[in-house]
């Protein structure tokens, strides 16, 4: 599956436009992250609990809308975009979408 982030994918053609795809998933803070960022706030630094969680957050994100994609037929992604939102003091979303597209 080619995913890419233009409306176009150079070298090939879009023979279909199938349409718009996403996947989604929502993950919490852990206590121990939530310790761990409280210190990082107050000597600075990276909190790299958090970053962890975002980095697995965004892959299966991605992975829900390839699958969706490849359900509807498409072999390949434009225009993909990935969003964070707080659903909740403690819980972030994190969205993946772009339009599914066959192409030759």
């Amino acid at each position: 599956m080619k995913i890419v982030t233009t409306e176009t994918i150079s070298g090939h053609e879009i023979i279909e436009v199938i349409g718009y795809v996403k996947g989604s998933t929502i993950q919490t803070k852990h206590v121990g992250r939530d310790i761990t960022a409280a210190l990082k706030g107050i000597v600075g630094g990276e909190i790299k609990g958090y970053n962890e969680m975002m980095i697995e957050a965004r892959k299966l994100a991605i992975h829900r809308m390839v699958e969706e994609a490849k359900e509807l037929g498409a072999n390949a992604i434009v225009g993909m975009r990935l969003q964070t939102s707080t659903v909740m003091g403690a819980a972030a979303e994190v969205i993946a979408y772009g339009t599914a597209v066959v192409v030759r």
